[in-house]
């Protein structure tokens, strides 16, 4: 991920750091393309920036007809882990639960305040989640405004997103304009930081939708799960939708091939020349059956570390006080200065 310049919003003689937030939500099986496209770019920067990662769990309850409360605590803390595990340091970056911040809905219901209906009737993962239910929550409809609100509390400067999130971002824009034209310049209007390359891995099953924790629940061969074991990544890998061609060339494959070029080119670093040289005239087999090795060594010490982690969940609730608290004090301050502008107590 490229170098981001200092918060624009800082003075000339501030050296606070341009701060980072990002979120993941509790439910569903994180997978590799949540490592590449997130997880990995959140390792990598911590340090670079002030850095704070959200287990979104109150989202999770916007379909509560879907999740059953000791899943959602069980895959909130097992979320928590494997950001742990993917190499997000509490001693570097702030991890923490976003119902563990209850400012976090109280900023929301003030952004509700001041957002239009018709701003969140026109976001496109609202339009496709409310077609597939018979009475969708008004959660469901409201859930941008809470995201937003997890981004303006802390006055983020960037936010590490699949370009599938790029309108999240642009609303969360629209809110702080609106509020700042009402009460005073006041948010920070945050930026997208999307990943050049492997912000979008696709299914393996069906290369023309994205990669999703939620359909891989239905469907395990969609995805690879970061706990995936080797022999079912091997399966799903080898299973992996392509075509009856057997040239590996990025711009001339079908999706399932390019898919799969995606995912061996960000994982091995190596450049699209070099992949193409290495795998010219070796046939899909042979890419695939290499693809696998990389994404079963890539994940080995991850599922170690997450495997370490687990088994001492004591330490694991200690880092998500500790990150809480960290969280609270900012916002719990935004919360307040948030209350005197709108003439609240």
């Amino acid at each position: 991920m490229q170098s981001l310049t200092q918060t624009r919003n800082a003075s000339p003689d501030s050296h606070r750091k341009a701060r980072v937030l990002s979120g993941i939500q509790a439910t569903g099986r994180l997978h590799i393309g949540n490592y590449i496209g997130a997880l990995s770019v959140w390792a990598a920067n911590q340090q670079t920036y002030d850095s704070l990662f959200c287990i979104a769990n109150l989202h999770s309850l916007t379909i509560p007809e879907a999740i059953e409360p000791g899943y959602l605590r069980e895959r909130t803390l097992q979320t928590a882990a494997l950001l742990m595990a993917c190499g997000i340091d509490p001693k570097h970056a702030t991890i923490f639960i976003q119902s563990d911040v209850p400012a976090h809905a109280y900023l929301a219901w003030l952004l509700d305040c001041v957002t239009p209906v018709g701003w969140l009737e026109r976001m496109t993962q609202y339009k496709v989640k409310a077609a597939n239910l018979e009475s969708p929550s008004s959660g469901l409809l409201t859930y941008p405004v809470l995201q937003a609100a997890d981004i303006l509390i802390y006055q983020a400067d960037y936010v590490p997103v699949g370009e599938d999130q790029k309108q999240h971002i642009e609303l969360t824009r629209d809110i702080a304009q609106r509020f700042n034209r009402f009460y005073g310049e006041y948010f920070t209007l945050p930026q997208a930081w999307i990943r050049a390359s492997g912000a979008r891995i696709m299914g393996l099953d069906d290369p023309t939708v994205k990669m999703s924790k939620s359909v891989a629940e239905q469907r395990p061969a969609h995805a690879i799960a970061l706990l995936d074991s080797p022999d079912t990544i091997r399966r799903n890998i080898m299973a992996a939708v392509t075509d009856s061609g057997n040239e590996l060339r990025f711009d001339h494959a079908s999706p399932g091939i390019q898919n799969l070029l995606v995912l061996y080119e960000t994982l091995s670093g190596k450049s699209q020349e070099s992949i193409e040289k290495h795998f010219g005239g070796r046939g899909y087999g042979y890419f695939k059956r290499e693809t696998v090795d990389l994404v079963v060594e890539t994940l080995r010490p991850i599922q170690e570390r997450y495997g370490q982690i687990m088994s001492d969940p004591n330490d694991l609730n200690d880092v998500l006080k500790g990150g809480a608290a960290n969280a609270s004090a900012i916002a719990d301050q935004t919360l307040a200065e948030v209350k005197q502008l709108v003439g609240l107590p």
